[in-house]
């Protein structure tokens, strides 16, 4: 799945555009390498956002296309 539809579905990032501009920013970073937009994730990556001094930094559990709110939460672990 790419790294900006990860973002959404798992709701780290409330819409979609968000997600591809921080991408474009280099504000994302999968396994400590920058992500462009269409970056692929897969279980197991570790996600790293930067949002100011913020730091997130979050493991990828699973997958899914078509998630419900409860569920998204399930899709990865906060490090």
């Amino acid at each position: 799945m790419r790294i900006d539809k990860f973002l959404k579905n798992s709701r780290i990032i409330k819409r979609r555009t968000l997600a591809n501009e921080a991408c474009e920013q280099g504000k994302v970073a999968i396994n400590s390498k920058v992500a462009k937009p269409g970056s692929e994730v897969k279980i197991g990556d570790i996600i790293e956002i930067r949002f100011g001094a913020n730091e997130t930094r979050i493991k990828v559990t699973s997958i899914t296309e078509h998630v419900s709110k409860t569920e998204s939460k399930e899709m990865y672990d906060i490090i």
